[in-house]
C-alpha cells in the first residue's frame, strides 16, 4: 500500500489560471493599422497588380479590434483580388513569401465568410494557387489562428 504523506502543496495551483478562455493576446501599437490604401491605388492605377497585391498584404491588421480598419482592410484586398486576370494569378502567388501567403489565406477565407456576386469565383481561384503553394500547413495556421483579419 501506498504511504500517505500528508502534503497538500498541489493542492494551491489554480488550474483555472490556464483556461483557453482566459488568455488574453497581446495587442501592441504596430498592429491594427491596415494597408496603405493611397499606395494600393496608386499600384492599381498604374496596372502593377503584384505590387498592389504585396502591399496590401503588407500590413494586415491582425491585432485590431476595430472592426471598421477590418473591413475597410478587407474592400481593399478584395478590390486588388478582383483586378487580376486569371492568368496572373498563379505568378502574383509565386511571388510571395510564406507568411504573407497566409495572410493571403485569411482574407480568402473571409471572403468566403462574405461572399458577394462574383466573388466566390474568383476567391475560390486565388485558393487554388495560394494551396499550390503554401500547402495543407497554410490553411490549418489560418483556421487556428487567433488572430483574424
Amino acid at each position: 500500500m501506498s504511504k500517505n504523506t500528508g502534503r497538500t502543496q498541489f493542492r494551491k495551483v489554480d488550474v483555472d489560471e490556464y483556461d483557453e478562455n482566459n488568455y488574453q493576446d497581446e495587442q501592441t501599437d504596430e498592429e491594427g493599422k491596415g494597408p496603405d490604401e493611397a499606395e494600393v491605388q496608386s499600384f492599381l492605377n498604374q496596372k502593377n497588380y503584384e505590387e498592389a497585391l504585396k502591399a496590401v498584404l503588407r500590413n494586415p491588421p491582425l491585432g485590431s479590434k476595430n472592426p471598421a480598419v477590418k473591413d475597410k482592410a478587407f474592400q481593399l484586398v478584395m478590390r486588388v483580388l478582383t483586378a487580376f486576370k486569371t492568368n496572373d494569378v498563379e505568378k502574383a502567388v509565386n511571388g510571395l513569401d510564406p507568411d504573407t501567403i497566409d495572410v493571403l489565406m485569411k482574407f480568402i477565407y473571409k471572403g468566403f465568410s462574405y461572399p458577394t456576386e462574383n466573388s466566390s469565383a474568383i476567391l475560390l481561384t486565388w485558393h487554388e494557387k495560394a494551396y499550390a503553394v503554401g500547402g495543407l500547413g497554410s490553411i490549418v495556421r489560418v483556421l487556428t489562428d487567433r488572430k483574424t483579419v
